[in-house]
């Protein structure tokens, strides 16, 4: 079995496909994982086993220098990651069984048209449930297309989202679609989607509605899997590991891909500050966020890629953006949470969190030391630690197994 995977975004779109690229090969099959080229994700990659196909310009200039929420270039860019699906994607798909695509709707459409053009299954899975309709949720926006406020109905909102689909996005794939000699497309996001898209999200920590998936424009019937993890844990660095050994567990805080701009200095202060005021040594991830010791205190210790299953198990608490993919590796570790959500869909995570006893949210992206202090003493209550540690088994670590199965059902293999 050949399999092409399509994504596109920050380290949360790449590493569960990561995973599931592993599982898969596994099962003998030939995967290949079409990723942005950035140096960390062809490194990822790379140590997985998984052969790469650069696709796109790099995420990270993109992330860390376009004004979130802005639109400027929006065009643009959806344009030239939509031609990378009929161009170096749909190279790489030659020959396959059955494409996998994730991310942003002129990714995931423009690889559906790969597969249809191939007369090959295609696979839409997403790792958050915010983009899925539902009547129990509204749409989480578009750039530059701001829902109108005035509307307070889930079923309503999500007919408008798809008209704002095909306004944004369905001339764009009608013109790629009419030179790969495909038939247009009147629903671009019901398309993307397919009528059965797959939640690669754990359902203790993200359970999908009963009673229909569907809210407007688009009903789905949702496939859940469990969330996709690496399956193999990575030995800490020395460094980390002796700082562990140093002392008590400390607390983690990083915010993963999200950027934080000039905001970063003063959350890695409010971050160290409500740590020490607890008694706790700290290890600051920097990631894209670019955070940066306070002092050079020795209860400090400032890392860059470090596997996240393997340092949670021992630390006290994670403090971090509330993406899916770190909250769901701290609650499979049984380690508390203080949720910081900046953007996207990481108030939902937040909530979900707060809601399962697993530690605390906060409602400012830039907290003080003092809020970020009384959210960590509950994170370190020992109830919390309890709860941490009762839902722990209660998550799924067969994700990645269970949707290759269900891929090698639909190649029929």
């Amino acid at each position: 079995m050949r399999v092409v995977v399509s994504t596109y975004g920050a380290r949360g779109s790449v590493e569960p496909m990561a995973g599931l690229a592993v599982r898969l090969r596994e099962r003998g099959a030939e995967v290949r994982v079409c990723a942005p080229p950035d140096r960390e994700f062809a490194g990822l990659l790379a140590a997985s086993g998984v052969r790469a196909v650069p696709v796109g310009a790099p995420v990270r200039p993109l992330v860390t220098t376009v004004r979130p929420g802005s639109a400027v270039g929006l065009a643009q860019r959806a344009a030239d990651l939509m031609a990378a699906q009929f161009g170096p994607v749909a190279e790489a798909a030659e020959g396959c069984d059955v494409v996998v695509a994730t991310g942003p709707l002129p990714v995931t459409a423009g690889a559906r048209s790969v597969a249809e053009r191939l007369g090959v299954p295609y696979v839409y899975a997403t790792h958050t449930p915010v983009v899925l309709p539902s009547p129990h949720q509204p749409p989480p926006g578009r750039r530059g297309r701001p829902l109108p406020r005035e509307v307070t109905d889930n079923r309503e909102l999500w007919d408008l989202d798809a008209r704002l689909a095909n306004d944004m996005f369905g001339a764009m794939l009608g013109a790629f679609r009419d030179a790969a000699g495909l038939p247009p497309v009147d629903d671009v996001r019901g398309y993307a989607f397919t009528d059965r898209p797959w939640l690669s999200a754990d359902p203790v920590l993200s359970p999908w509605p009963t009673g229909g998936g569907g809210g407007g424009a688009g009903a789905v019937d949702v496939v859940r899997t469990g969330a996709w993890f690496r399956p193999v844990a990575r030995p800490l660095p020395p460094a980390v590991a002796a700082f562990l050994e140093a002392g008590p567990p400390p607390v983690y805080v990083g915010f993963g891909s999200t950027p934080l701009g000039t905001a970063a200095p003063a959350l890695a202060r409010a971050a160290t500050e409500a740590a020490r005021e607890r008694g706790r040594r700290v290890i600051l991830a920097r990631g894209w966020a670019g955070l940066t010791p306070i002092d050079d205190g020795d209860d400090c210790l400032a890392v860059d890629e470090v596997d996240h299953p393997s340092l949670f198990a021992r630390v006290a608490a994670v403090v971090h953006h509330g993406g899916a993919g770190t909250t769901a590796t701290a609650a499979r570790a049984g380690t508390p949470q203080v949720i910081v959500p900046q953007a996207g869909d990481q108030p939902y995570w937040a909530d979900r969190v707060a809601a399962l006893g697993l530690g605390t949210a906060l409602p400012s992206p830039s907290p003080s030391p003092e809020s970020l202090s009384a959210a960590l003493a509950t994170a370190l209550r020992p109830e919390t630690r309890a709860r941490a540690e009762a839902v722990r088994g209660r998550i799924r670590g067969d994700g990645t197994a269970v949707a290759a199965r269900l891929l090698s059902e639909a190649a029929g293999r």
